[in-house]
């Protein structure tokens, strides 16, 4: 019995809920649009009204918020919605090995780390798991006596407390492992630390579970460059003896005397170079030649740049670092106290106190190297090389290096949020400019409101006073997804706001299913309130069918997703448990509601009436004619895949890719003709540069060192960059005008990193999460249904759907005039499109299964045709909402998204046909060879 009572109650407290989850949000928007009603339109005014309301107080249930605290507690947007920076930082486990094997010299030790090095760069796995499933291998093989206990591996006296002479491997192992988890944490404490010196709103800073890798993600960050250095610092302070450059012969040098700089300054490094240059001489360094030139104590020199350029110019020093055999640092600093300063000349500087161990190896060092340079290197940067005058007992020392008091102060915060354990690199990163921000929410909300406005007129032009019901639902709907979002701190992305579209999409779908069933049973000469009642019981299964199916694909999104696809999956998945509330119960209130009140409710309209009633159309007839069509597009799509491949994003390759503006119309083909020549590393020398959006707007993409992790490899692209586009931009637009995107009509929009390893992750990923989404549909249909045939002809319309939605990027991405790449946004797309084909082919066959048990006499032909039939409403309904649903974003939602929605469009309109003419005609011919006393 339906107990509308209690869904008036649980409407209620959920409203009241999701509006007090909402407040803040709504508070702090009214205050900033209040700020911007009295500004006189100048950032600078805006921020004086903003500070001026900022104290003003809500009150809600007794709780009180001004601005400051309303910000904190907001519904957050995601960085394409606001801008900012995303980061993923992976904490090298190779370094803490070594570490934990006092940098052990043996040789089979650094054989085992190369061969993980290799492995690597193949296997999802962690470093530490392959190195002990290669050491172990490799012992074998080799037939060695070597036992992880040994003096030679982790018999260490750092670890004397924990690993004794006869510790068994396993035991060992665990040690190591037990090790390398908390420094882990340590890692991510002083990440964490850092992150909140740093001062920014809302971040979010995990580990993520089972690997090396720390996620920081920071919206409405702008410097980025900046967040980057404080991420990637180290703070391994060491002191290092240096080389003169007399100690090396002319011939040493010879190689590199067209790249050295003629300006001159006072350093004990060995000359300057221009930052465009390094990489060349860096080369050169490496070269077996300039190797060989090198005497015997030369041999282990290290050669390290210096951190900054110098003054007024754009030249790095290099420096030659005497290595002992052992390759550590005489001194690695312990500090104990950090603070900015100036020198006597007016420099910016950090001074030092060291801890008592390091002040005594401090006066050691310098009694040795008086009248010498000794080098303070930090991340394997030199910041300042200075001659030591006298013996420093006291642990005093300073480094200088040309900083700006806001990069000394951010020194300063690394020093004491403490060290990392081991060097953090940046595997991948999404900077997005705070301009392209601001276009995407434009865009994103401009499309979901037309989209949503033009579903609420269909449905009521098309149900009458029921879709007006169902309006007030969906609306409730969007309200409660939003909400429980916002009480739940889950971030909104624009790949989200397609998801909550389509959750949409989904709500309405589920009451036109009830819609068309209760239509069904008034046709049938039942009564209103009957109709209703039986109507929605006999819709409740095919509902619940195709909910849980699209829950199926949406699950499998948050367990193999990330970033905005897991986003956009966790939308929908609230979404689907809301649609299940408001469509099936909400809907229903307001209909009993009205027919206890003894009036009536219309489920059409004088125009919509007789629409798709007493259709008799002999859908299995035509199969044969829709398999030739099918094949045909099939094969194309093959012969396409094969010949053309497809257009893999930097997700699934690696690489960089920045999203540029100009002023004016800029040419990609002359662009990538100024860029090669600058990003010729040897390897990977190709620019691909490509219109993106307007004809101003241009997407670069490289691998140009790719493979390198150094935090130096950023800079030195924008630089190239930069040179190579100076044409092309206002003169007034600086190197950090055009790297910040500070100006809105110019610069780097956005940049993605996505190293090698972290491409081949998400590329498992996504193999992983086809595969399962087909393989749970497949359980779940043959549970739910009980019939192998109906099983195997969805997951046949399921191959068909997502194989000619590949090929349809792959025959048009040379030639659409948007982006057609493969990236993870793409994967989310397929496996929409999953969710809402099984969700059509669910309706059809529960149809199906139900005729099947009513009219056992029935040919099953008619059972099929009949059944098609019936369901057409609700099918034409539903795919013509969700399609200009999408439609609408597809033209109105932005370039970042229109290769998404372009794969939903293709998708569902496959879709809606192969429910049909896939997977119900193979269930026919299936079922018709089985099925007994019927006339097929």
């Amino acid at each position: 019995m339906f107990r509308k009572e209690l869904v008036a109650i649980f409407a209620i407290i959920l409203s009241l809920v999701c509006f007090y989850e909402l407040s803040p949000t709504l508070y702090s928007s009214w205050i900033e649009y209040r700020a911007s009603k009295d500004s006189d339109g100048t950032q600078e005014d805006y921020d004086t009204k903003l500070d001026s309301l900022a104290n003003d107080t809500l009150s809600i249930l007794g709780k009180k918020y001004n601005y400051y605290d309303a910000q904190k507690h907001k519904l957050n947007l995601g960085l394409d919605l606001k801008g900012g920076i995303n980061v993923m930082l992976e904490v090298s486990q190779k370094d803490l090995i070594k570490e934990l094997s006092n940098d052990s010299q043996n040789e089979f030790f650094n054989k085992v780390l190369k061969l993980t090095d290799e492995a690597q760069k193949q296997s999802n796995d962690s470093y530490v798991d392959n190195f002990f499933d290669i050491f172990y291998k490799e012992r074998k093989k080799e037939g060695l006596n070597l036992p992880l206990a040994s003096a030679e591996i982790f018999g260490t006296k750092k670890l004397m407390q924990d690993v004794k002479f006869n510790s068994k491997d396993e035991d060992v192992e665990s040690v190591i492992r037990e090790k390398i988890e908390s420094s882990m944490n340590t890692a991510y404490e002083v990440i964490r630390t850092r992150i909140d010196r740093f001062g920014a709103t809302q971040p979010n800073v995990q580990r993520v579970p089972g690997s090396g890798r720390i996620l920081v993600e920071l919206p409405g960050a702008t410097e980025t460059e900046r967040i980057k250095k404080i991420l990637q610092t180290s703070a391994r302070l060491e002191f290092w003896e240096v080389h003169s450059v007399t100690e090396f012969s002319s011939e040493s040098f010879a190689d590199m005397l067209p790249y050295l700089s003629k300006n001159q300054y006072p350093t004990s490094g060995l000359f300057a170079v221009n930052t465009k240059d390094t990489a060349e001489v860096s080369k050169i360094i490496k070269s077996p030649k300039f190797i060989s030139s090198l005497s015997s104590n030369l041999k282990r020199a290290k050669f390290l740049w210096g951190a900054k350029t110098e003054k007024n110019s754009d030249d790095l020093i290099l420096y030659a670092i005497k290595t002992p055999r052992n390759g550590k640092a005489p001194l690695e600093g312990g500090v104990d106290d950090a603070r900015v300063g100036v020198s006597e000349f007016g420099r910016i500087v950090v001074n030092m106190q060291m801890d008592a161990p390091s002040t005594a190896e401090w006066a050691t060092l310098t009694k040795k190297n008086i009248n010498k340079p000794i080098a303070v290197v930090l991340d394997n940067l030199v910041y300042t090389a200075p001659n030591v005058n006298d013996q420093i007992t006291t642990g005093n020392s300073q480094i200088s290096g040309n900083f700006t008091q806001q990069e000394a102060q951010d020194l300063v915060d690394a020093l004491k949020s403490g060290k990392l354990p081991a060097t953090a690199k940046i595997v991948q990163a999404e900077v997005i400019g705070a301009s392209l921000g601001d276009e995407a929410v434009n865009n994103g909300f401009k499309s979901f409101a037309v989209a949503f406005c033009l579903v609420l007129v269909w449905m009521f032009f098309y149900y009458g006073r029921a879709g007006l019901y169902a309006n007030i639902a969906l609306i409730a709907n969007l309200f409660f997804i939003i909400g429980i979002m916002a009480s739940m701190q889950f971030t909104l992305t624009l790949p989200g706001i397609a998801g909550i579209v389509l959750t949409l999409g989904m709500a309405v779908d589920a009451n036109i299913i009830i819609f068309e069933r209760i239509k069904e049973e008034i046709r049938n000469g039942k009564s209103l309130k009957q109709s209703v009642n039986e109507g929605v019981g006999h819709a409740l299964s095919a509902v619940i069918d195709g909910n849980l199916t699209t829950l199926i694909t949406a699950i499998i999104l948050v367990l193999f997703g990330s970033g905005p696809i897991e986003g956009f999956a966790i939308t929908l998945i609230i979404g689907i448990i809301c649609t299940l509330f408001t469509a099936i119960l909400l809907t229903r209130y307001f209909i009993q509601n009205r027919l206890d009140s003894g009036k009536d409710v219309s489920f059409w309209t004088s125009v919509s009436k007789n629409w798709f009633n007493n259709v008799n159309w002999n859908w299995m007839s035509k199969r044969k004619i829709a398999y030739l069509i099918s094949s045909i597009l099939v094969i194309i799509s093959l012969i396409s895949l094969f010949t053309q491949g497809l257009n893999l994003g930097v997700d699934y390759k690696g690489g960089r890719t920045y999203v540029i503006k100009f002023s004016d119309n800029v040419n990609p083909t002359e662009v990538s003709n100024k860029l090669n020549p600058l990003f010729d590393d040897g390897v990977n020398s190709k620019v691909d540069v490509k219109t993106f959006g307007d004809d101003n707007q241009i997407k670069i993409t490289t691998k140009y060192k790719i493979d390198d992790d150094g935090a130096y490899v950023d800079s030195e692209i924008e630089s190239k960059l930069y040179e190579g586009l100076k044409t092309y931009l206002s003169k007034d637009v600086s190197k950090e005008d055009f790297v910040n995107g500070s100006l809105k009509n110019q610069g780097i929009l956005s940049s993605t990193k996505v190293g090698p390893t972290i491409a081949d992750d998400i590329q498992m990923k996504g193999y992983y999460a086809v595969s399962f989404a087909l393989l749970g549909i497949f359980l779940y249909i043959l549970i739910r249904f009980r019939k192998w045939e109906f099983s195997l002809g969805a997951v046949v319309a399921l191959f068909h759907d997502a194989l000619l939605v590949l090929g349809a990027f792959s025959l048009l991405y040379k030639f659409a005039p948007f982006s057609l790449e493969i990236d993870q946004a793409f994967i989310a797309a397929i496996l929409t499109v999953i969710g809402y084909s099984i969700n059509d082919s669910v309706i059809v066959f529960d149809r199906i299964r139900e005729n099947l048990s009513k009219y056992l006499k029935e040919p099953l032909k008619n059972i099929f045709n009949d059944s098609i039939n019936q369901t057409l409403g609700r099918t034409f309904n539903t795919s013509f909402t969700t399609l200009l649903v999408i439609l609408i974003i597809f033209i109105f939602g932005g370039e970042g998204i229109r290769g998404f929605m372009f794969a939903l469009l293709i998708g569902i309109g496959v879709g809606t046909y192969s429910s049909t003419y896939v997977a119900a005609a193979i269930t026919y011919d299936l079922l018709k060879k089985k099925v007994k006393n019927r006339d097929a």
